[in-house]
């Protein structure tokens, strides 16, 4: 039997890092097949002001960074687009759920995971990629179209502590956590060494405190099912 496939789709360079590096980690020493679908280069930030790189040399140099996140998580694949960063809410969201489609379609996951509801920080882009995979994910289920098994986002839940963090995250109610993936100290260890990669973002990082507060224990909520207590894996019960 095939090992299950597990892909994450998010706007940006680093946010598979920002917290869900751990449960990545944790899935793929399990055996499963991990991918990674980013829907923009990232080069917008304004971090790119600091080096006096453009959008598109500042997207060229976090897409390289990515590379090292691919090879330290161990992914089994990863994809770049070059939608605009800041700027999904801007373009037509039907093209970009069918051009989603098609990468499903061709990729066949058994899960695919996203950005909750509230895109845990409320940027535009993460509620952007919400309702797009989400609405993807329901045009695939009623067609004839192959369909992942389960749809799942990352969230955190309120128990995750924010300390001094300049940013405050949006959290999901404790009843709305489905599935709690718990790694180890190499799993953590691994979600470290990805937020490492992005050099060109350590400032950051270090401002946020992430680092320090990356936790091996990472919630997702499911779309349409409901576990209490929550599973101890995002493919537990497909």
């Amino acid at each position: 039997m095939a090992s299950p496939k597990i892909l994450y789709i998010f706007p940006h360079p680093d946010d598979e890092s920002f917290g869900p590096g751990p449960a990545i980690a944790s899935q793929i020493k399990r055996g499963e097949e991990v991918h990674l679908l980013t829907l923009t280069k990232g080069g917008a930030t304004k971090e790119r002001h600091k080096y006096g790189y453009s959008i598109e040399e500042m997207g060229e140099v976090r897409a390289k960074e990515m590379e090292c996140v691919k090879q330290v998580l161990g992914l089994a694949g990863m994809t770049i687009w070059d939608q605009p960063d800041s700027g999904l809410s801007k373009i037509d969201p039907i093209s970009l759920e069918q051009e989603i489609i098609t990468f499903i379609q061709k990729l066949k996951p058994d899960v695919i995971i996203t950005y909750a509801v509230h895109g845990n920080s409320g940027f535009p882009d993460h509620l952007v990629a919400h309702a797009v995979v989400k609405r993807a994910f329901c045009e695939m289920r009623r067609s004839e179209y192959f369909c992942p098994k389960r749809l799942a986002f990352y969230t955190v839940s309120e128990e995750h502590e924010d300390g001094d963090s300049p940013i405050k995250l949006v959290k999901s109610p404790w009843e709305d956590i489905d599935v709690i993936e718990e790694g180890g100290d190499q799993e953590l260890e691994k979600g470290r060494q990805a937020l490492d990669c992005y050099t060109t973002y350590q400032d950051v990082i270090a401002r946020t405190g992430v680092r320090d507060k990356l936790s091996p224990k990472v919630c997702f909520e499911l779309f349409d099912e409901s576990f209490s207590p929550p599973l101890n894996s995002i493919t537990q019960e497909l």
